[in-house]
Formats: C-alpha cells, structure tokens, sequence
C-alpha cells in the first residue's frame, strides 16, 4: 500500500496494552503518532484495552499501526482481531507473533533452521527442579516463556539461586524455559522489508541487558555498527534474516543474540513489535543505516496488510 493510499485511511496507532510491559508501549506509540502526524497522516492514538472492537469501530479505523508489546499485542491476539475485522495492520501475522512470543516454540522453530540456540529445558508450575538433572551446569538463565523486555529473567550461578529466580519467573507464566548461560556480547539485528538494515552492539553496566537497561538512559553503551570482524558481521546479519523468515515475520523485526569470542552466534528471540522509543534499538540502527525516524514509520505502515485471504 502506498503513501498516497494511505493518506486517505484513517489510521489508528494501537498503543498501551495490558501487558507488563504497557508503559514502554505507550511510549512507543506516542512517538509513532507524532511522526504520523508530522507527516500529513489521519491518525488516532488508541489506549488498548479489552473495548478494543468498540474503540476501532469508534475511531473509524481503517489501517492498525500496532505498537504493542508483550501479551495481548505481540502474541497475536491482537492481529487475530484485526484480520476479523478486516483492518490492515503493520508487523507480522497471527501465527509469526504467536511463534515468536512463545519461547519454547521459537526455540523448535530455529533448530529446525539450523540456527543456533543455547542447550535448555522447559518446567511447568509444580514441576521438580533439580540442577543435576538439565544436562547442563550453572550458570543458568530462567526466564518465562511469554514475556518481553527480559521481564521475569534471572541468571542463576549458584544452586540457592535457584528458588527465587524460578518464584519471580513463575509469577509471570506458567511455563518457564532454563538456559545454559552464554557468555557473550550482545549483538541485536534490525529487520526492515525482510532485509537486515544493520547490526548494533549493546553493553549494558548491569550484568546483563535487562528491563531496567533496556529503558534507562545512560544504563547501556550502544555501538553501531558492531564492531565484528567483516566475515562475522555478516554472519549475524545473514542468521538475523533466518531467524525472521523461519517463523514467517514480515514488515519487520528486531533479531537478538549473543555472540561468542569463538564465532558462534546463539539466537534469543525475535521481537516482532521491536520499541519505537527514543532509546530502542531498531530506530537506531535504522539511523545508521540512513533511514530517519519518521521514514522508518512511513515505511513500516506502507507495509501493513492482512495475512489471512479469503
């Protein structure tokens, strides 16, 4: 869909949520209406919430720009809706968000690509935990299944860590995945049109890169490009393109890994709704790589569509 066609939609930014991460996402949205405005666009912030049919049809939106995280936005609930509706929106597809928000199941998806992934196990509420038993030895990552935002994620080096590191998980997801703890530099793809834009280097002064790093200025220094040799920057970029098409993203995405002394590029996640604030990580790298901020948020609506055809 072109610029000219959507200057004449009314285009409703979907923003806020009710996930954990719901303040993050209000952020990004208000930062992707001004642009829309900036830019002569109809457009219509909307804080999400469970009158989201009513709302849509209140506003008369015709485009969804989604700028959502975590449940209930970026796990396809929400894309599930629009394709109802008959609404056009931005990102990935009902079944890609799904995949990619669910850990575990992104986790099969990418070995069966032959993607790299750390060795883990998955524990479900009510199930033993006995660090003897994983097949792999501390230092661990316990994390919940279903969060963004490294929401709910502890690194466990120590047996009496274990406890409250799984309590915290726990109160997030019924489903839990623990990691071999990698040790690596933190190494984040930016995906634009189904092509790698750039990669960008992230070292965060806290152990690793957490919420609090993640969204607190002057927490983490940011290097772009990543300063990789030439061959393994291409690698990464090369496996962050992988990575969005084994679970069928489209329009774009934000591919993290952990990047070994030794060449190996272990694949976390990929974040379907990447932020849109002023410290995320995609905007950045798209900067880098020439494309300005507003651009970046025209380009990525003109790419809205609904995945499911009748």
């Amino acid at each position: 869909m072109g610029k000219e066609y959507m200057k004449e939609k009314k285009i409703g930014v979907l923003m806020g949520g009710l996930s954990a991460e719901r303040e993050v996402s209000l952020k990004s949205g208000a930062a992707v209406h001004k642009a829309l405005i900036a830019r002569g666009y109809d457009a219509v912030a909307i804080d999400v919430g469970r009158d989201l049919p009513q709302a849509l049809v209140r506003e008369g939106v015709e485009v969804a720009f989604i700028c959502l995280h975590g449940r209930y936005g970026e796990d396809g609930t929400v894309q599930g809706l629009l394709e109802l509706m008959d609404i056009p929106y931005t990102g990935s597809g009902l079944l890609a968000s799904a995949l990619a928000m669910n850990k575990v199941y992104a986790k099969r998806v990418f070995a069966a690509a032959g993607l790299t992934v750390a060795p883990y196990k998955v524990f479900r509420r009510g199930w033993a935990f006995r660090p003897d038993s994983l097949g792999f030895s501390l230092p661990v990552v316990i994390k919940p299944s279903q969060e963004g935002s490294s929401v709910g994620v502890s690194i466990v080096r120590e047996p009496d860590q274990a406890a409250e590191a799984l309590k915290l998980a726990f109160s997030y997801d019924d489903e839990i995945l623990v990691e071999q703890f990698i040790k690596g530099r933190e190494i984040q793809v930016g995906i634009l049109e189904e092509r790698a834009l750039g990669a960008i280097e992230i070292v965060p002064k806290r152990e690793f890169y957490d919420f609090e790093a993640k969204y607190t200025a002057g927490m983490a220094e940011h290097i772009l490009p990543a300063p990789l040799p030439e061959d393994l920057y291409a690698k990464v970029l090369a496996a962050g393109e992988e990575a969005h098409r084994a679970l069928g993203c489209s329009g774009y995405s934000r591919v993290d890994f952990l990047v070994t002394e030794e060449g190996e590029c272990y694949l976390l996640e990929v974040n379907t709704l990447p932020g849109m604030t002023a410290l995320s990580l995609l905007p950045e790298i798209a900067g880098g790589a020439g494309i300005g901020f507003e651009d970046l948020v025209e380009r990525i609506l003109t790419s809205a569509s609904l995945k499911i055809k009748l």
